[in-house]
């Protein structure tokens, strides 16, 4: 059920992003490459159309958001952060490297 939710997700994400960058703002946005869809929404144009679609996909999105974090709540019973070994290990004893000796020099006999 999850996963029906979680790609109902991306498909109201992908359909929400369209429907706000079609929306009429100070600049005309990608309305401009809608066309001309004044006839086909009635006089006030898609404005109110497309507001009343944006709030629904919205409300969609937020109440699937929600049943997703429920469902995701529920099935697993902890968070991931307390699986996490914090625990400290010792150092391992290692020797230390000794420094070069010099050269001797040979013995006179």
């Amino acid at each position: 059920m999850t996963g029906i939710l979680l790609v109902a997700q991306f498909i109201l994400t992908a359909i929400l992003t369209i429907a706000v960058l079609l929306q009429k703002s100070s600049s005309i946005g990608l309305g401009a490459y809608s066309g001309s869809n004044e006839s086909l929404f009635g006089a006030k144009g898609p404005a109110g159309f497309l507001a009343k679609f944006t709030f629904g996909i919205a409300f969609l999105f937020v109440v699937n958001t929600l049943a997703l974090g429920y469902m995701y709540n529920t099935q697993k019973g902890g968070s991931i952060a307390e699986e996490i070994d914090t625990t400290i290990p010792a150092p391992a004893e290692t020797p230390l490297p000794q420094a070069p000796q010099a050269p001797q020099a040979p013995k006179a006999e």
